[in-house]
């Protein structure tokens, strides 16, 4: 098994001493891991950062081998983790592509949305410029993996005007005519997932609170109750700083 392409460093987990195991988003192939002889080492953790692209090299004997991994680094975004905000993004997007996604297979569309996620948290002057692209990138994660959301019209009247709520149980949206007497039941759906451009920070809550709502049933149940201090804990992380900006 040989692979080369530019890729997204997604996770990384110390292996032995010196090395490290990384998981990586590659284009064609979808996410692949592999090890890193040094990759714990000084010269590589700056190389390993989430985020980073690299120019990735896995070989491997067989397929059911953990290949060999070495990088080159191609675009550095480690200067983002500096700052709060864009560090909890970055820290939230790739976890999640880490753990949701199956090894091997190939999700071109994702590679390509993470990609611009990551280039417009480094780009935008503020978050509100890239916030509503990291929940798009959430909805599209959903539903390559199956679980999408049907926000094309109220799946109680068929009306395609005036979508506000969204229903836990189906995924469907709901008109605000149809949904105010359940209000309590549904999720609001936020105008700007429906029409584009930027959102404000109530949006943005209200965005993430309902693809959080899926992600946990659908993709991340497992990681609630046995795993929670890794890629939900980075979640609640971004969550909170939103909030926080929002005055909430």
């Amino acid at each position: 098994m040989h692979i080369a392409a530019t890729s997204i460093v997604c996770a990384v987990r110390s292996h032995g001493e010196h090395g490290a195991v990384a998981r990586l988003l590659t284009p064609a192939d979808g996410l692949q891991p592999g090890y890193v002889r040094g990759g714990h080492a000084r010269r590589l953790r700056p190389v390993l950062m989430p985020g980073n692209l690299v120019a990735a090299d896995f070989r491997a004997r067989s397929e059911e081998q953990l290949a060999v991994l070495t990088v080159e680094l191609v675009h550095s975004r480690a200067g983002l983790f500096a700052e709060p905000l864009p560090a909890a993004a970055i820290e939230w997007a790739t976890a999640l592509t880490a753990t949701a996604l199956p090894e091997g297979l190939a999700y071109p569309q994702l590679y390509a949305a993470l990609d611009g996620v990551l280039a417009a948290i480094e780009a935008a002057p503020s978050a509100r410029g890239w916030a509503g692209g990291l929940v798009r990138y959430e909805l599209l994660l959903l539903s390559e993996l199956g679980f999408g959301l049907d926000l094309s019209a109220c799946a109680a009247t068929g009306a395609v005007a005036d979508l506000a709520f969204v229903s836990p149980k189906s995924g469907q949206a709901v008109s605000r005519d149809a949904g105010t007497p359940y209000a309590d039941r549904l999720l609001p759906l936020p105008r700007f997932l429906l029409e584009g451009g930027d959102a404000g920070w109530e949006d943005v809550r209200a965005a993430l609170r309902l693809t959080g709502f899926f992600l946990e049933r659908d993709l991340l149940p497992a990681h609630r109750s046995g795993h929670k201090a890794g890629v939900l804990d980075a979640r609640e992380r971004l969550v909170a700083r939103v909030a926080r900006l929002a005055g909430g």
